[in-house]
């Protein structure tokens, strides 16, 4: 199993409903044939600690069966297309993956 975990800082003059779409866009990732679960989150509101990065706009982990899956998912047209889209969105993406 691999563990893809993206966070996206969205540029601050970015509207709510460019937010609402960016967050549909990101659902639309579930439609990608080679990942198992897709979640999408917004930060949660926790108290604040030392060890918490709520910094981000909105979270995305896919599960994935194996490596070879994540690489079908960077190709597939519903990721490339999320991409060529919302790209212009974002000021910073970090990705974290785990298998």
């Amino acid at each position: 199993m691999l563990v893809h975990c993206v966070y996206f800082y969205l540029k601050p003059e970015i509207t709510e409903a460019q937010r609402a779409d960016f967050r549909r866009g990101l659902e639309s990732l579930a439609g990608v044939k080679s990942a198992d679960k897709v979640y999408v989150g917004k930060p949660a509101a926790l108290p604040k600690r030392p060890v918490l990065d709520d910094s981000y706009s909105f979270g995305l982990t896919v599960i994935f069966k194996d490596t070879a899956a994540h690489n079908a998912y960077q190709t597939d047209p519903v990721h490339v297309a999320f991409l060529d889209k919302f790209k212009p969105f974002w000021t910073r993406v970090q990705v974290y993956d785990a298998d």
